[in-house]
């Protein structure tokens, strides 16, 4: 038996960075979805399915939908693509990327949001699951900086003899 994960971080740990990772990575690709079409409908120039009387339209023609000359919907499916890349990236500079992405993304999603409320006076609602997504997608990869552990960390060794009398314990409980 192991005491340590291969990575030398504590077994708890890896798991819950994996169950973050996949979390993570679940909504990038729904994010990918919801900016991809935005991004598609935009580009081929029809309208956007929406459930609100027209908040989409409205969103979608405003001066804020472009952010020098680049529609937001391209810059958010570059967001969520960087986002899911950063999930490869091993170690705390992946963790790291991965929250500074998300946090540029949720902080951005804010200020349309604020201009959506109080310049454009109609929402979008694919705009607002987008925010929603970084929203979260923010908070996942914050606690996957603070919670798990560095990879660097010095394994904690157990003298062979311990690990074996651990091990005839275990043996013993089956």
């Amino acid at each position: 038996m192991n005491a340590v994960a291969t990575n030398g971080a504590s077994p708890r740990a890896s798991k819950l960075d994996r169950r973050l990772a996949i979390a993570i990575g679940v909504l990038c690709l729904i994010g990918i979805g919801v900016a991809g079409y935005l991004t598609y409908t935009h580009y081929a120039k029809i309208k956007v399915l929406c459930l609100s009387s027209g908040g989409c339209e409205t969103v979608q023609a405003s001066v804020y939908s472009k952010l020098a000359g680049i529609p937001v919907a391209v810059l958010g499916l570059a967001g969520y693509i960087a986002l899911l890349f950063s999930l490869a990236i091993r170690g705390e500079i992946g963790r790291a990327a991965g929250f500074g992405i998300a946090l540029t993304g949720f902080l951005f999603s804010m200020y349309l949001t604020y201009r959506e409320a109080f310049s454009i006076h109609a929402y979008c609602q694919w705009c607002l699951s987008s925010a929603f997504l970084m929203t979260v997608l923010t908070i996942l990869t914050a606690i996957r900086v603070l919670r798990t552990d560095p990879i660097g960390a010095a394994p904690k060794t157990i003298p062979r003899a311990e690990r074996r009398r651990m091990e005839r314990r275990q043996a013993a409980r089956r």
